[in-house]
Order: C-alpha cells, then sequence, then structure tokens
C-alpha cells in the first residue's frame, strides 16, 4: 500500500463526506477509494470511518488522524514545493470556482495570460453563482462577492463591486422614467436577483445621506444568475440593479439607461478564499496574486464609498 497516498484519500473522505464524492473528486473508483481506507485502517489496527448507507462519520481516533495527517501532508508539500523550485514554477492541478458574471467578463477573457503565466498548472474552473463547499467539493479557492458566512476560511479582499440602477430604453418607453425610489415600488415593475442557494430575494436598494429604502417589489420576473439577469435587464422586464462592471458595455451601446444616479447602492466587497489547509500550495498562491493583480487593473473593481454613502 502507498502510505501517503492512502492518507491523502482517508483525508479526501472526510472531508467530501462519502466515498462516492471523495472517489469523483480525486477522479478514482470508489472501489479504489474503499479499498485504500480499508487497508489503512488495517495497517494502523483502528477504526477511523463509521459508515452507513449515506455518509460516513470520523470515529475519535479517525479525528485524531486527520487532524495530524493534514498537517503532514501540508508539510510535505510545502517541502516538495521548495526542493522542486514549484514557487517558480507552480504546477498540478487545481480547482477555482468563480461567479457568472467575474468569470465571463475577466477570468476567462485573461485566461491565456495565466496559462502563458503558469504552463504546468492544470485548472478546472467551475462557473456558477451558487456557493460551493470548498472543503466537500475539494475546491482549491474562490472569487466570491459579499460577507463572508464561514470564518474558518482564508479571505483575501480584491475589489468591491459598485451597482447603478438600470432599465432599458423599450421598458422606460413603456412605463416612463422614475423621478424618485418609491415610484420604482408604485408605478414600476421590479427585476429581482434571488440567491440560488437560498432562495431570498434581494431588495433594490437605495442610499442617499441618511435616507436608506429598499424595493422588494413588486415583481413579476426574478432570476438567480448574474448574466440572465443582466439579459432580462437588457429585454426591458423591468428595474434592475447590476453592477458597473457589468453595465459598462451595455451603457456604452445604449441597450441600458442608468436611473436615478444621485442615489447609491451599498458596495460589494469581492474576496479570493482558500480553505485554510491550502495556504502553503504554490500554485494556489499563484492563482490568488494573478487573480488580485487582474482585479486591481479592472477599474470597476477597485471602487470605493462616496462620502454620501
Amino acid at each position: 500500500m502507498d502510505q501517503i497516498q492512502a492518507m491523502r484519500i482517508f483525508t479526501r473522505v472526510v472531508e467530501a463526506g462519502t466515498f462516492t464524492r471523495a472517489a469523483d473528486s480525486l477522479s478514482l473508483p470508489k472501489a479504489t477509494v474503499t479499498k485504500h481506507v480499508q487497508a489503512l485502517e488495517e495497517r494502523l489496527r483502528v477504526k477511523l470511518l463509521n459508515r452507513t448507507t449515506r455518509r460516513v462519520t470520523v470515529t475519535a481516533d479517525g479525528a485524531a488522524y486527520y487532524e495530524r495527517t493534514v498537517r503532514l501532508l501540508a508539510d510535505l508539500d510545502d517541502i516538495e514545493a521548495s526542493m522542486t523550485n514549484a514557487r517558480a514554477n507552480p504546477l498540478g492541478r487545481l480547482r477555482v470556482d468563480v461567479g457568472t458574471s467575474v468569470a465571463q467578463l475577466l477570468i476567462i477573457p485573461h485566461l491565456a495570460e495565466f496559462q502563458a503565466r503558469y504552463p504546468d498548472i492544470q485548472l478546472d474552473l467551475g462557473v456558477s453563482d451558487r456557493t460551493v463547499d470548498l472543503i466537500g467539493d475539494n475546491v482549491d479557492c474562490v472569487i466570491r462577492g459579499g460577507a463572508l458566512s464561514d470564518q474558518s476560511l482564508v479571505a483575501r479582499r480584491i475589489g468591491n463591486l459598485e451597482f447603478l440602477t438600470v432599465a432599458s430604453p423599450d421598458y422606460l418607453a413603456r412605463k416612463g422614467t422614475p423621478a424618485h425610489p418609491l415610484e420604482v415600488e408604485e408605478k414600476h415593475s421590479s427585476l429581482l436577483y434571488f440567491s440560488p442557494q437560498s432562495g431570498r430575494h434581494y431588495p433594490l436598494e437605495f442610499r442617499k445621506g441618511a435616507e436608506s429604502i429598499d424595493i422588494h417589489g413588486p415583481y413579476q420576473v426574478s432570476v438567480n444568475e448574474a448574466n440572465a439577469y443582466v439579459s432580462a435587464a437588457v429585454q426591458g422586464l423591468g428595474i434592475a440593479q447590476i453592477t458597473s462592471f457589468q453595465a459598462q458595455r451595455h451603457l456604452q451601446s445604449g441597450a441600458l439607461v442608468q436611473l436615478l444616479p444621485e442615489w447609491t447602492q451599498p458596495l460589494l466587497p469581492v474576496y479570493v478564499v482558500y480553505p485554510p489547509n491550502r495556504h502553503l500550495s504554490a500554485k494556489v498562491r499563484a492563482f490568488v496574486d494573478w487573480a488580485a493583480e487582474l482585479f486591481q487593473r479592472e477599474p470597476y473593481m477597485q471602487r470605493t464609498e462616496s462620502p454620501s454613502a
């Protein structure tokens, strides 16, 4: 038995919660994963996992073994990286998850640059507005906007997103142009975004000095994916709030018109987030630094709060 491989497989099963998810994330047959864990238990002469038909749970011995194994594997990866020049030339498979609008408008258009800089990194790019489980899904890092819900993760703030209130010329020709946020609620249709994770609808938010108005509707259409949300606004389905990053080309083409510019919206912080046990990985560090550099070059990602906000 390859003990190091068995240890890596065991930690992946613990993090994934099932043999099936662990096998999928490792691109191994489930039988192979099961065999390695069983062999490890036989070698150690302790039971590491309790198996049920749906999930595995860690025994007390398994939890202690997992904690020490994670640290050992991280140290081993760091030793290999320092000895093989991997810090200068990172290599290996990297799993990253990014929101749809950031992927389409920023990451993917510049991926050739990343490939040229790091030709030995094999990138698996997940694109979704749904929040992923970094540990359970074996994701190395994510780029996400909004408040951080899991304080155990490591986060680096790389930008801020500014929101604009917009509508299409066709919609305004049919419904008129609102002069105040309350008119949006009383005379117009809001186009709302709802969380793909929780289903919660986010209101249209308006801030002006000490005034704060949140509009929850009425709405006829709501969308849970960022690019589709912008498309719905362009098609005249209601008044929407999208980032200036998303809006710029549509405002320049005339497909969208900015409304109520004197009313601001709270900035959305953008983070690159990764599990604490991945902080020594040269390939993760390479992507994090490249993403931060990319965001710094994008002026629409570096907005700051206005004095009236």
